[in-house]
């Protein structure tokens, strides 16, 4: 009676197994449609730099963050559902990147993860779409000017694409400039989470992604880094710290005494000091919950810093005592010209030191703190203006530490001096957009780099 039963039951089973997966099929289809397919990666490893190209079925939207600790670049691709053929995890042999991993984040964003071992300063995202692959992020790490026609592993040609479907933010990156070092990154247009450059990348037996047997044609189980990666802030949610200039495009040199109601520095007497406010002109940088804007904190917060320092007896430099570009091209400049145009002020006045201020932006209002930024192949002095300046903002203004850390910023690695960026605070998070917004903020800033670059010079 028993076995009549069981072979009943497997009977009945194997009759509505069909049924079963006709339903599963049919909720899933459901569930993608109107939805893109990531349907392959791909990684291009040269001797000057590495490209990584997502493939999808179709263009698609994204936004790009950067994330520490270790240093990763983060791409969230929106509307988007991952092909189980797609191989999840891929190790890299290179002197940029460590590892790349990609999963289905959540129902409808799949999320590609580089490790980058040299910090998360030195890459361009951009998408294409048209040609053989309807729709392509690329991410190049290294040169990123380099070609990659003499590479590992053949790429389709993806130099000559239109840019992604995605607006301009913050956060969100459509193609980019072809800045190959930069975190004072080239323009707003591109809204790249901070860029930089590093040494040449090595030749690499990178694997490539979709030569991995075929797996069922279903979205992927999310990737390792999944929930620890989303909520995390990026170290720079925005690509495009410029600084700008007077509006005259000539350094402005300061050397009267403004104020005498300044607070007491020591050793700054005769030294020479170039202060960058962070973006300018047609680049607003980033903008707060309330609209306040990166460039106007900046502005206010250099002025105070050079009345400060002037008074003290240094001679300081500005890239900008306005609301402009750096470059005499104003904003015909190219990306390079205008970055290079803020070096050039430290550079052609033999600056002793070179300040870029600046305030982090993230998409989480949570995020909060101060960061402290040098050259990763620059001098120890570059190191110890950055860990002095962090603090003594820390200290005035009472925001957390993010710690120092080294990166391929532009600013600082052009110019000939020890050099540091500094972001302030997070002009995103409420709280610290109204402290930076504020007169007593503002003022606190200033004295806290202020007393960062006396104690450095002792």
């Amino acid at each position: 009676m028993k076995r009549v039963l069981f072979l009943f039951v497997a009977i009945v089973s194997i009759l509505l197994l069909p049924a079963c997966v006709y339903a599963a099929s049919s909720d899933f289809s459901e569930r993608v449609s109107g939805m893109t397919e990531i349907t392959g990666v791909r990684v291009n490893s040269g001797s000057e730099k590495i490209r990584i190209v997502v493939d999808a079925n179709a263009p698609v939207s994204y936004r790009t963050m950067t994330l520490s600790n270790p240093n990763r670049v983060v791409v969230d691709l929106k509307g988007a559902w991952l092909s189980g053929k797609v191989k999840k995890t891929i190790s890299v042999d290179s002197r940029f990147v460590n590892a790349i991993r990609i999963g289905q984040f959540n129902k409808d964003t799949v999320r590609v993860v580089v490790e980058n071992k040299v910090g998360a300063n030195n890459y361009k995202v951009f998408s294409l779409k048209g040609g053989t692959v309807p729709g392509r992020l690329v991410m190049d790490f290294g040169n990123i000017n380099a070609d990659t026609s003499k590479s590992t592993i053949a790429l389709p040609d993806v130099k000559n694409g239109s840019a992604g479907t995605t607006k301009p933010s913050v956060t969100e990156s459509p193609e980019t400039p072809a800045d190959n070092d930069t975190k004072t990154q080239p323009k707003p247009s591109t809204a790249e989470t901070g860029t930089g450059q590093q040494p040449s990348a090595s030749q690499s037996g990178a694997e490539q992604a979709n030569t991995t047997p075929a797996a069922e044609n279903k979205p992927a189980e999310a990737a390792s880094s999944g929930g620890e990666d989303i909520d995390a802030p990026a170290q720079e949610a925005a690509g495009d710290t410029q600084a700008s200039q007077p509006a005259s495009n000539q350094p402005a040199a300061i050397t009267d005494d403004t104020d005498a109601d300044i607070a007491a520095l020591t050793g700054l007497k005769g030294r020479k000091i170039t202060i960058d406010a962070g973006h300018g002109g047609n680049d607003s940088g980033a903008i707060g919950p309330t609209g306040v804007m990166e460039k106007s904190v900046t502005l206010r917060i250099a002025n105070e810093l050079r009345r400060l320092l002037v008074a003290e007896g240094a001679t300081v430099y500005m890239t900008r005592t306005t609301d402009t570009e750096v470059s005499p091209k104003g904003a015909n400049a190219s990306d390079i010209e205008e970055l290079q145009a803020h070096c050039d002020v430290a550079n052609n006045n033999k600056s002793d030191i070179f300040i870029s201020i600046h305030m982090d932006s993230f998409s989480s209002g949570a995020a909060k703190g101060t960061t402290g930024y040098y050259y990763s192949l620059g001098s120890k002095r570059s190191r110890d203006l950055a860990d002095k300046v962090r603090q003594g903002v820390i200290d005035q203004i009472g925001t957390s530490s993010r710690g120092t850390q080294s990166c391929n910023f532009y600013v600082v690695k052009h110019t000939d001096m020890p050099a540091t960026l500094v972001e302030v605070a997070f002009i995103s998070n409420p709280q610290e957009e109204k402290l930076l917004d504020s007169e007593d903020g503002i003022k606190k800033a200033a004295q806290g780099i202020a007393d960062g670059i006396a104690d450095y010079f002792g």
